[in-house]
């Protein structure tokens, strides 16, 4: 187990399609992210306000992906589950979100906080399956959904982070189509714009990094920002924090990664 996660019990899986974080929330401003998320309270209750539905409160709330919200929490730290939602069937999230809001609840906030232990006590090692993942924290797999081959080799090629920044003309030209019939057929496939896809996994590359002392500058032309504007804003929108908190108040947390996405896949989204 990290020594930094022995002392404050603050730590985050990072897998291709899924994330475990319980950390520190931050302060409540509106956030917006790409994937679904699970918000589970460590001790007392959360609020979660959204322009959908309003306030909530409760130990467990579900966002849908691409939602406003704001969340606070009676506690200083919380638990997170963020799901990717290329990676399971359509419809998947609006069932789950039911359960989750249901009778259930109390049954799988209790199983992902014994998640969290387990993950604290290293019970899981770092080649964690999204099916193994989802049976830790939901008690079941979560069906995948099967993308068109040249949709999730341009997934692939977004998730590495080197080189030249991923364009929509050059996933077309690989998968061999124009570039309006590639973006018609990447938004049908996985449910969100090309544009939009590339903007959060980008800003979801950056947990790799946020436990480390590092150059926010130098790390976001890394990961393919034109600027330190650009990427303040967009890190600002998507977790309703600026780059320089979230590395402030991830000092202390603890960072292991899997880049497998099902037992014998040699795809991955991002690199290592």
């Amino acid at each position: 187990m990290d020594a930094k996660t022995s002392e404050s019990g603050h730590l985050m899986l990072i897998t291709p399609e899924r994330v475990f974080y319980a950390g520190l929330l931050g302060r409540p401003r509106e956030r917006c992210q790409g994937a679904f998320n699970i918000y589970v309270s460590v001790k007392g209750g959360l609020w979660l306000t959204t322009s959908e539905s309003g306030d909530r409160h409760g130990e467990l709330l579900p966002v849908m992906p691409n939602v406003r919200h704001t969340i606070a929490s009676d506690h200083r730290s919380a638990i997170c589950v963020v799901i990717e939602p290329e990676s399971v069937q359509a419809g998947t999230f609006e069932e789950l979100a039911k359960r989750l809001s249901g009778p259930e609840a109390d049954i799988f906030a209790a199983r992902i906080r014994a998640a969290y232990t387990l993950l604290r006590e290293r019970q899981y090692g770092d080649d964690i399956t999204s099916a193994e993942f989802d049976v830790m924290c939901l008690g079941e797999a979560l069906p995948r959904r099967a993308l068109d081959p040249r949709v999730a080799r341009a997934i692939v090629q977004i998730g590495r982070f080197s080189g030249e920044p991923v364009t929509a003309a050059s996933c077309a030209t690989e998968a061999g189509l124009s570039s309006s019939r590639f973006l018609h057929l990447f938004k049908e496939e996985t449910g969100i714009s090309f544009r939009s896809f590339r903007a959060w996994k980008r800003a979801r590359h950056l947990l790799h990094y946020a436990n480390q002392d590092i150059n926010l500058a130098h790390l976001a032309q890394d990961i393919g920002y034109p600027d330190s504007t650009h990427f303040s804003h967009s890190i600002r929108r998507f977790y309703g924090l600026k780059p320089r908190a979230i590395f402030s108040g991830s000092r202390d947390l603890a960072i292991y990664r899997s880049m497998r996405t099902s037992g014998d896949s040699a795809l991955t989204q991002e690199a290592s």
